[in-house]
């Protein structure tokens, strides 16, 4: 049976044909040119020249640039971490949370491939079960599980996302992240100088700082998810149908 969707799970790695260079060292390699260049710039020439090696060497590894793109993502996953079974659930999630923007905001490409295909590697796998685990324990039960972690991915994304988006910007302009908001605040008085209320309100950010704010925003909303979830469990509501 001809499986829906290709992948490099879907077989098994092949070994190295010398001691130079391994499947590894060529996941490795990639992830230094996305985290220095972006998605864009990533080639299987550049990469060649990046190893030192022919592409054909990197083609015995993997078959085409998705199937890189595969096993980088999965050692993205390996990067975010989950506290044992012995932390209370909220610690927990809230810590894997956390956990994630910090890797998601080191290599940004991978916020972009979220969620793209299934994600099917050992680490994906491996921190998937552990979020089951976590919600089971918690008192999620079924479904309600997938539910409950999908509105935490969700949180964490839409979190994050604009803040990668802020900083690749940043990083076309030169100029520190203070200066881009003061210039920023500057334009942003201009436009709502007809509107006092909402005025006040953005002069409370004139002064802020920048790395902090966000941190709080982030905590804010994270402790809003898990303050609907523990209201869930409290209430014993069945979860969704359908």
């Amino acid at each position: 049976m001809n499986q829906p969707f290709s992948s490099v799970w879907t077989r098994e790695p092949r070994p190295a044909r010398s001691a130079t260079l391994s499947r590894a060292q060529i996941v490795r390699a990639a992830i230094e040119l996305l985290d220095a260049e972006g998605l864009d710039a990533l080639s299987m020439r550049r990469l060649g020249a990046k190893l030192g090696s022919g592409a054909t060497s990197i083609y015995w590894h993997v078959a085409n640039k998705d199937e890189l793109l595969e096993l980088a993502v999965d050692e993205v996953y390996g990067r975010i971490t989950l506290p044992g079974e012995d932390t209370a659930w909220r610690e927990a999630v809230s810590a894997f949370a956390h956990s994630m923007r910090a890797v998601l905001l080191e290599h940004p490409w991978a916020a972009v491939l979220l969620g793209s295909r299934p994600s099917l590697g050992p680490n994906a796998v491996a921190l998937v079960d552990g979020l089951m685990k976590v919600g089971r324990r918690a008192g999620f039960a079924g479904m309600a599980v997938d539910h409950a972690w999908s509105t935490l991915l969700a949180f964490v994304l839409g979190a994050t996302t604009p803040e990668i988006a802020w900083r690749a910007a940043l990083g076309s302009t030169r100029v520190s992240d203070t200066e881009l908001m003061k210039a920023t605040h500057s334009v942003a008085e201009d436009a709502v100088r007809d509107h006092p209320d909402l005025a006040a309100h953005y002069a409370q950010y004139k002064d802020m700082d920048v790395e902090a704010g966000r941190a709080a925003a982030f905590d804010f909303g994270l402790t809003c998810v898990l303050d609907g979830l523990q209201a869930r469990l409290d209430r014993g509501d069945a979860p969704p149908s359908g």
